[in-house]
């Protein structure tokens, strides 16, 4: 039997009763996951120890997945600080700050599976917060006043915060990227509305600069509330989902020379 038991009253829930037989045999696993997923933003599977293979099979009975390089399983990226094994590793500091994959495409990814296969001695713990909730806590003044606002995302926003003086290099890579624009509240299809923010907002439309660092800056302090988080404490064979539509995350600081090896679908 499947049970699900909440972590936080915002966001997150343990499951319990799922092992790799189920996630890779079960038909009816992947809707009751999905349905679980809108209700409690995020998921977590203690102990599964999935490899790759099952990863992606899984992902695949969630969505279209996407693919991040080639090899056996194209669909797996490397968490990872370890340049060896990862080109990007440099970048990922920037996941140390709340964010929500993807706030630099056009429509960003539905959810992210994450599977621990190294974890570090101390830190390296991920946090989750729901902007479902933010939104739902404010004011009925704050959510019409909100409801036109559009914000631009970009990477280089991101990478400022924990690179604040690059080189010219370095801005030149990030601005590779085009920016997009994304209303700041997001209303689904389902009717639910959530906030758009974390380290990709670069600036408020048609505000002027310290205006709208401020309201950003606000909305996402109380959107991060210690009262609001949810830390996960990884262990080899952990395995979390999160709704990556409503659900900000962020990586606690890590030493870059520890094993730490999580595998992103």
């Amino acid at each position: 039997m499947i049970t699900t038991e909440k972590l936080t009253p915002t966001v997150g829930a343990v499951v319990e009763g799922v092992d790799v037989d189920r996630l890779l045999h079960d038909d009816e696993f992947p809707d009751w996951c999905l349905t679980a997923l809108e209700d409690n933003g995020a998921l977590v599977f203690r102990g599964v120890h999935i490899d790759d293979a099952t990863q992606v099979a899984f992902s695949r009975k969630l969505g279209e997945v996407e693919v991040f390089g080639h090899g056996e399983h194209p669909e797996i990226f490397l968490v990872t600080l370890d340049p060896a094994r990862n080109r990007s590793a440099r970048y990922l500091r920037g996941t140390f700050d709340w964010h929500i994959d993807g706030c630099t495409d056009d429509i960003p990814i539905m959810a992210t599976m994450l599977s621990a296969h190294a974890v570090a001695d101390t830190g390296g713990e991920t946090e989750f917060a729901s902007t479902y909730g933010a939104y739902d806590a404010l004011s009925d003044e704050e959510k019409d006043e909100l409801s036109t606002v559009r914000v631009v995302h970009t990477i280089e926003a991101s990478q400022r915060l924990h690179n604040p003086d690059p080189s010219p290099e370095e801005v030149a890579i990030w601005r590779k990227r085009p920016d997009k624009t994304h209303p700041l509240v997001w209303t689904h299809e389902s009717g639910r509305r959530s906030l758009v923010l974390g380290a990709t907002t670069d600036r408020v439309v048609g505000m002027g600069e310290e205006e709208g660092r401020k309201l950003l800056d606000d909305l996402l302090a109380r959107s991060t509330s210690p009262d609001r988080v949810y830390r996960h404490e990884w262990s080899v064979g952990d395995v979390v989902i999160w709704d990556n539509r409503g659900v900000l995350h962020r990586a606690c600081p890590y030493d870059p020379t520890s094993p730490r090896d999580m595998h992103r679908t």
